[in-house]
């Protein structure tokens, strides 16, 4: 019997190299090389081509002569899924959502083919994971209507194909891309070469059916989906779901996207008919938070184009131990660093001795740094052990010498505020001219300004 012969593959940049490394020699991620059996060479190209067998050669054709009226967005009528994609559905588009197993995929994606099978676009969802008994006894308690939807039990690449190419499906469902294998490939599924290879055919399917294709795939314990870093770069759009069991709600965002807005985020509520949209997702933060307590800030945070307001909540005790903690959820710990650190030379705070623990309501992940002016608030709220204006939100970036800079797209932030009923926004000093309807802004140089108007 010959010898297999095995490459090590990259799980970061899917890079190949003859010999295990500790460091990847494309893209210097240690730890990251997996060996896999080599692709077989076909005839007519080299290893690990990508191809159907019935593609053909397509002719260049002029930009200015490409017809755009085909490639209407189809909404699904689900208002935060549709948001999140930039409107819509793409025609000849590969979509993947990522998420934690149990979090809601599968369960979204369905309500999403039952819309679109309704809407005239016919639908095929395809699951390597449950029978069709287990997936008509789960539609059974969705609000849409899943019977026109076809359902095909199948984890072989070939036999999904040749199945979608029987019924010519508009949409494409597969869940999950890690179930899927192909026979050109040798390797169980889920590894790096069937994942890659799955996901680039797929990818050719859509671009020449012109058929939208939806792909679910796993999230690992560091946060990314299963499978080679490649396999973000070859889809279109990457939709992330975020959220814990504890919670009832749960976060979409879009974190690559070719046909709409990066960072979009759009909210769901978990409930027994699966998940419902919620219009109003400031509303859904804000809604418990505390009144006349220390050591908690609204930030009106950008995710996307949505403005959203969220409460920031911090907590500073004296340390039990001898070197204090510093635990941030929601919040980059190097930027909460960052702001202690200023907090102590241009304010004079002592935080050396104390237990220092911030935290995001709602289980929000805030990136930009417009928040930084509501986490210096709560953190000062909570040493002062004074309770913070309950009607003003805080929005500014603080710099190493503690100076207050302006923030992108400040007259949203503020409209959002007023319409949750925010009378004052501390903002800096230079931003203080910008006016919103309902909202009076108060402009402050730096950080000893805003806790001496506060917290004095």
């Amino acid at each position: 019997m010959a010898k297999v012969r095995t490459l090590f593959f990259c799980t970061e940049c899917g890079n190949e190299t003859p010999r295990w490394q500790g460091q990847c020699p494309a893209c210097n991620a240690w730890n990251t090389l997996v060996e896999e059996p080599a692709p077989e060479k076909r005839r007519g190209g080299r290893a690990g081509t990508t191809s159907l067998r019935v593609a053909s050669a397509m002719p260049a054709v002029r930009l200015a002569d490409v017809d755009t009226v085909d490639s209407a967005r189809w909404p699904s009528g689900i208002a935060e899924f549709d948001f999140v994609l930039g409107g819509g559905t793409v025609p000849g588009s590969l979509v993947l959502v990522g998420g934690e197993p149990g979090i809601g995929k599968s369960t979204l994606l369905l309500q999403v083919a039952a819309r679109l099978q309704s809407a005239g676009h016919a639908a095929l969802y395809v699951s390597g994971e449950e029978s069709a008994a287990q997936t008509r006894l789960r539609s059974e308690r969705l609000p849409e209507r899943a019977g026109d939807v076809l359902f095909l039990a199948e984890t072989r690449l070939e036999s999904i194909l040749e199945r979608a190419a029987e019924h010519g499906p508009a949409v494409l469902f597969i869940d999950s891309i890690q179930t899927v294998y192909t026979d050109d490939i040798e390797g169980t599924p889920g590894n790096v070469g069937q994942v890659r290879e799955c996901a680039a055919r797929l990818q050719r399917y859509a671009k020449e059916s012109g058929a939208a294709v939806f792909l679910v795939g796993h999230v690992t314990k560091g946060g990314t989906v299963a499978g080679p870093k490649t396999l973000e770069h070859i889809v279109d759009t990457v939709l992330y779901f975020e959220g814990t069991g504890s919670l009832d709600h749960r976060v979409l965002r879009a974190t690559k996207n070719r046909f709409g807005s990066v960072d979009e985020i759009g909210v769901f509520r978990m409930g027994a008919q699966g998940l419902v949209p919620v219009e109003n997702p400031s509303a859904l933060f804000l809604g418990e938070r505390s009144q006349h307590a220390s050591g908690t800030a609204v930030a009106a945070t950008l995710e996307g184009t949505r403005p959203l307001l969220v409460e920031i909540q911090a907590l500073c005790t004296k340390a039990s131990y001898g070197a204090p903690q510093r635990v941030s959820t929601g919040v980059d710990r190097q930027r909460l660093a960052l702001l202690l650190a200023v907090l102590e030379k241009r304010a004079g705070l002592p935080f050396g001795q104390l237990d220092v623990f911030v935290n995001v309501v709602g289980g929000v992940r805030i990136a930009e740094t417009a928040s930084d002016l509501a986490v210096i608030a709560a953190l000062a709220s909570s040493v002062a052990d004074r309770a913070l204006p309950d009607d003003a939100i805080f929005i500014g970036e603080v710099g190493l010498s503690g100076e207050l800079r302006a923030v992108s797209q400040l007259e949203r932030r503020l409209a959002e505020a007023a319409r949750m009923g925010f009378r004052r926004a501390f903002v800096p000093e230079r931003a203080a001219r910008v006016r919103a309807n309902g909202i009076e802004p108060v402009g402050v140089r730096d950080v000893g300004a805003l806790l001496e108007r506060t917290l004095s």
